[in-house]
């Protein structure tokens, strides 16, 4: 006695042997009807509807092809989703790779250095703020306003200030540095001069802050009016920063300061400069950064008020407000990334600082 499952497939290989040669001639005949002799020819070799079931040919037929599709998209979106799920699961406890780990390898793959490239999309200073790790609070405990000092030797400053979180000002920072003398507005307009190589280099690589002006990259501002650079006339107040990552104009630029004196015997500084430029009535905003080592900025021209505050979680250990002004040829140094911080250029002469950080 013969199986369903014997006489499916014998019944279907019979039924294909028999019907091969009626079909070849009459395959130009409407569908319709080739099925319904099909049909009633399997329904005479004793095939039923549990049959009919079973053969994957029909089962095809009976699957609308948008669904199978559909079925392979929703297969594809759940794969991806859990591909995004680990990864935001990798991204949010750094295991088993740490999240700068990942990005360098990211960055490596691509043929590219993170330590040189700059942010396409820049994190908007409210999510940072958001997501900044609590920090300890013993660095301004106690701190009610920042030390003015003399003469420091790098070994004090190391063991005072240098790691510690605590702002100084270096009086004599600036010490037998010719840059008091040269930098104005027109000396970094002649270095980063229209359709220059460096201007180029350095508004293709490097960062630009135009804070809350309306400059859209460096060449715009020294573009500028000489009324509104030296605030003849009512002009509107400005105030702007960049990095400099141009080696050549770097050379120029350190033919007027020297790396500080204070700084510990084993301390590198960064290659990039930070320049600081703006008029009278403007500054920067109450701001953190995220940046990686301390750094110490120059006021070359001008006068500049800095008022520093604590993060949020150290409201009721510390003071909640300090106020420090820097006079030209003073040096300040602190740590951004864990005070929050503002600056106002007061006084008559346009603020010219330049800085860089240390580790």
């Amino acid at each position: 006695m013969l199986r369903k499952k014997d006489l499916t497939t014998k019944g279907e290989s019979a039924f294909k042997k028999e019907n091969q040669k009626e079909m070849e001639p009459t395959m130009e005949a409407d569908p319709k009807i080739l099925f319904e002799e099909l049909y009633q020819k399997a329904i005479t070799m004793g095939l039923n509807g549990t049959h009919f079931r079973k053969l994957k040919s029909l089962q095809d037929l009976r699957t609308p092809r948008k669904n199978r599709y559909t079925k392979y998209i929703t297969k594809g979106v759940i794969s991806v989703l859990g591909l995004l799920l680990t990864l935001f699961v990798v991204i949010l406890t750094e295991w088993p790779i740490s999240n700068y780990k990942l990005i360098s390898v990211l960055f490596h793959v691509r043929g590219m250095d993170i330590e040189r490239e700059q942010c396409v999309i820049g994190m908007p200073e409210k999510l940072i703020d958001v997501f900044r790790p609590p920090i300890n609070c013993g660095f301004c405990r106690g701190i009610t306003e920042v030390d003015h000092v003399t003469n420091i030797s790098p070994d004090e400053f190391e063991k005072t200030y240098a790691y510690t979180g605590r702002p100084v000002v270096i009086v004599d920072g600036a010490k037998n540095w010719t840059a008091t003398k040269e930098f104005s507005f027109e000396f970094f307009r002649n270095i980063y001069g229209e359709d220059s190589p460096v201007l180029e280099n350095v508004e293709s690589n490097c960062q630009f802050f135009p804070y809350k002006t309306s400059f859209k990259n460096l060449g715009e501002v020294f573009n500028m009016t000489e009324e509104r650079a030296h605030m003849k006339g009512g002009s509107e107040p400005w105030y702007i920063g960049w990095s400099n990552c141009d080696f050549s104009a770097a050379n120029v630029l350190r033919t007027h300061y020297d790396r500080p004196y204070f700084l510990p015997r084993i301390a590198e500084s960064s290659k990039t400069d930070w320049i600081f430029m703006g008029s009278p009535g403007y500054g920067a905003h109450m701001h953190i950064d995220n940046v990686v080592n301390p750094s110490w900025q120059a006021q070359i021209t001008g006068t500049k008020m800095w008022t520093l505050e604590p993060p949020p979680e150290c409201y009721y250990e510390c003071a909640n407000n300090i106020e420090v002004t820097v006079k030209s040829g003073e040096i300040i140094v602190l740590d951004t990334n864990i005070w929050f911080h503002s600056t106002l250029n007061v006084g008559e002469d346009i603020s010219i600082c330049i800085g860089s950080e240390y580790d």
